[in-house]
Parts: C-alpha cells; structure tokens; sequence
C-alpha cells in the first residue's frame, strides 16, 4: 500500500480573542455572502491566526476556522477590563430602570466605533446607572468608483506613447517672466494708504461638533456597558410620564407607596435639548392624591445643573428622604438631601460631594496577543512550600 504523506500542520496561533456579541457568524471566506462556518457564541475562545485591515481569520475549539469582523472580536485585555467595569457598575446605585425600544447593543466604551459585547433584547430591561456625552465620529466614507469612459475618450488625456515609454521626456516649462520694475507703484493704492480702520474678513463659523449621549448600564446578569441613551426609555409608570412635558426623563425613584394602595410616590429627573450634558436639570416629587384619584407635584426645582448619582430612602408611610446632587451658583457641587413627608418636602443638609470614583475604561488593543496572567501567592502558600521542600510535606 503507497504511504500517506504527512499531514499538513496547523496554521500556528498568533494571539487568542474572544467573541464579543451574543453570536457571531463565522465565513469561510471574506465577504458577507460566504458561506458559515460556524455560529460562535458570546465569551468563546478563539485563537488568532491571521489579519487583513478589519477582518480576522480564527480558529474555534473545535478546529473550525474562518473569517470575522475585529469589531466582533475582544482581546484578554478587553475582557479583563470589562469585568472590572462590571465589578464597579454593581456597587453604583440605579437610577431607574430602562426599556429598550429594539434590540440595542452594548459597548465596552461611549462610542459607535467601540466593539459591542452583549445585546439587550427588544423590551428588555437593565439599570441605568451613568451619563456621558461624547463625540460622534463619522465613519470613513467608501472609496469613489473609478470613472469609466468608452472609445477614444478614455485615452484623451493619456501622454504620447513616447513619454509613457520613457524615450522622450517632455521639455522643462520655460521660466517665469520677470516683474516690471515700478511693480510697487503699480501696486497702489493699499488699505493703508487710504486710511480708516483696515477691514479684516470675518473668520468662518465653526461648524458644532456632532455629540451622543451615552448611558452606563447594568444588564439582569451583571454585565456593565454603554447604550445609545435615545435607544433608552425609562420605564416610569405612564400616568406619571405623561407630565414630562415634552422633557427626557433622565431617572425616577420611588419615596414609598402610598397607604394601603398600589401606587407609589415618586422622585424624578428631566433634562431638556440643550442641557450641554448634564444628567438633569430639573427634579421633581410626585404623589398620588386618594381624594382625587391622580399624580400631583408636591415640589419642584427647575434651571439647575443636577448630576448623577439620585438616591431615594422609602420611609414608613409617607416618610421619607431623598438626596440630588447640584451645582451651586459657587460652582461647587453639593449633596442635597430632603425629608418627605405627605406633600412637605424640607431641605435638611447640604454638603460638598467628594469626587466621584472614575469609571473604569476598557482600553482599546492593537492586537491579539496573548497575556501571561501572573498568580498571586499568599504568605501562607508560599510557607507551605518551604515546609514542602525541607521536610518533605
């Protein structure tokens, strides 16, 4: 029987990823209409073989390989930072729950270009959490298609066949002429020369940068990410929201239910168009009137400069306090809290706000490589391995 050949080794791995969003088709080949692969799934270990410009060539657990977007891909530094953010975005305090509209995808940083890692469904809901406003970075418009002439007219402008071979280079320009010697007098009269204030072109208005409002969510299993904040409605009950007044409801807590019934008390926060990226600029307390069956204002603040985070503490009965963070006409920011009681709202203290904690980025990577993850030895393991050693257990 004639021998086999060797069989060919596999395309070494030049770094590892892991899928980003909730699946992910693996092609074939590059284009969208190559056949799939592969369905991989969000966190799969994949191991890097191969980059053209955006796309990556990938290698599956199973040994299925096959062609993806980078933008579909994270690095083990990307997925290191990304549970970091998901461990801080759980001790920050909600702001009220939101609804997506559509199926809304989740960034790891607040921006269009940034790699999505997870997608919340139509209806879902997660926990708005920050804001932030950021650029919008138009994409790269596509290269032009080339012209394309018919005949004769395609060579119009083409050089002589002489050039074009390098036989006969064309003659150099002949030089400039010389300017005239009294070129100065010609030159008159200037703007100095007829006195009065010189007049200057006014300089061209600078055409407003194009900006995205971002929220920091927490999804229902934990994850932490950016949102397109107009893919976001918070999920205020509608006899409430219908006050908003044409106003984005930015958060909304509840002080408590009122008595015996269903219906809640409630601490919300608007913005308008314009706001220049504050979280609200105005607060409001709700309650529900059992005499008259329907929502009224009990207090309101309008024009201030309001920053996350809201906190709402639900007392007993219609006990309750509430605390906003504003910025004063000193331009600190303080810490406002209110008692609430019935349809008396009192301010009780006012302090300056220490600095919020930074939110943790997830960095961008230029590739793949694979990182060495360094273990950590407590006192104790490293005593028992000197025992080990020395006397054998």
């Amino acid at each position: 029987m004639p021998s086999k050949g060797p069989s060919k080794s596999p395309t070494p791995a030049i770094g590892i990823a892991f899928t980003g969003p909730t699946t992910v088709n693996l092609r074939e080949d590059l284009g969208p209409r190559a056949n799939v692969v592969s369905t991989l799934q969000h966190g799969e270990r994949l191991e890097v073989l191969e980059m053209r410009r955006r796309f990556v060539r990938v290698r599956t657990s199973k040994g299925l390989e096959g062609w993806t977007d980078v933008n579909y891909l994270l690095s083990q530094q990307q997925v290191g930072d990304l549970d970091k953010l998901a461990a801080f975005a759980a001790k920050l305090p909600s702001q009220g729950k939101g609804t997506t509209f559509d199926s809304l995808n989740v960034h790891t940083a607040p921006s269009r270009q940034a790699p999505s890692f997870t997608q919340i469904p139509e209806g879902g809901a997660s926990d708005v959490l920050q804001h932030r406003v950021s650029p919008r970075v138009a994409v790269m418009p596509a290269a032009a298609a080339p012209i394309r002439t018919k005949g004769k007219a395609a060579n119009r402008n083409a050089p002589p066949k002489s050039a074009k071979q390098g036989k006969e280079p064309p003659p150099p320009p002949p030089p400039a002429p010389a300017p005239p010697a009294n070129w100065v007098d010609l030159s008159r009269p200037r703007a100095a020369d007829l006195g009065g204030d010189a007049v200057t072109a006014a300089p061209e208005p600078r055409k407003p940068i194009p900006m995205d409002d971002w929220y920091l969510v927490r999804t229902r299993d934990g994850k932490a990410g950016w949102v397109l904040a107009r893919q976001i409605s918070m999920s205020i009950p509608d006899e409430v929201a219908q006050y908003a007044e044409g106003h984005v409801i930015t958060g909304y807590l509840s002080l408590g239910k009122v008595g015996s019934t269903d219906k809640d008390n409630w601490l919300w926060t608007t913005t308008s168009v314009g706001s220049q990226g504050l979280d609200f600029d105005s607060f409001r307390v709700f309650v529900w009137s059992i005499k008259r069956s329907r929502y009224e204002t009990a207090y309101i603040e309008r024009n201030v400069k309001g920053h996350y985070p809201i906190e709402a503490r639900p007392g007993s009965g219609e006990d309750a306090t509430f605390s906003v963070v504003v910025e004063d006409k000193d331009g600190q920011v303080y810490k406002k809290t209110y008692e609430f009681s019935g349809y008396r709202v009192k301010l009780v203290s006012k302090e300056p706000r220490p600095e919020p904690a930074a939110v943790p980025e997830v960095r961008t990577t230029g590739n793949f490589e694979e990182v060495q993850m360094v273990q950590k030895v407590s006192w104790s393991d490293k005593l028992r391995d000197v025992r080990k050693r020395w006397f054998g257990r």
